[in-house]
């Protein structure tokens, strides 16, 4: 990713994502000032292409090299499948999966879709904004439950709310973010 696509990427995020000057309840429930609805960027045409492209360069600098990405439906689902697309015009090929928030109640009742074989695979675990990292979290302990070997964590952005403490004291999981809310802010 190039220092320009970098900066279109924050200027997405801040155009269509990032909202102030409310009074906004987040998943964690806690309360803040300043609410991001990374799908807005994330489901966008350009910013696919700048997100998936984000999230393999972060991967590149941090040594990880997984076979698969994958996150808690649905904040991740935009970027994993992003992730997997831009994969292939870096001479890689990185697969999707999903994690259910609940196994499905049918079938083969499982957590994790979209991989035909877990057991062993090398993956990071990709989330859009991270507060507590409650999501997330969810997401590496399911994956590992399914016998994947999870590298890491990354996500979008980092609001520096405790996410990388659950993450990495809590899970011994390490993490990283593409970008932290007060670059957005």
């Amino acid at each position: 990713m190039t220092h320009e696509e970098r900066e279109e990427l924050k200027a997405l995020l801040k155009q269509y994502s990032v909202r102030t000057g409310g009074d906004f309840l987040l998943a964690s429930g806690q309360r803040s000032s300043v609410y991001v609805d990374a799908k807005l960027t994330t489901c966008r045409a350009r910013g696919t292409k700048l997100v998936g492209r984000a999230f393999l360069a972060k991967m590149a600098t941090r040594g990880w090299n997984p076979k698969a990405v994958g996150g808690l439906v649905i904040g991740s689902d935009p970027i994993v499948m992003a992730i997997a697309r831009e994969s292939l015009e870096a001479g890689l090929e990185i697969d999707a999966f999903l994690v259910r928030k609940e196994a499905k109640g049918h079938g083969t009742k499982k957590h994790i879709e979209g991989l035909a074989s877990t057991e062993g695979l090398d993956v990071v675990i990709i989330d859009d904004v991270c507060t507590t990292g409650e999501s997330t979290v969810a997401a590496v302990q399911h994956s590992r439950n399914a016998g994947m070997n999870v590298l890491g964590a990354i996500c979008l952005v980092d609001r520096l709310m405790g996410a990388r403490e659950n993450l990495e004291i809590g899970l011994r999981c390490p993490f990283d973010a593409v970008f932290t809310l007060p670059e957005l802010t």
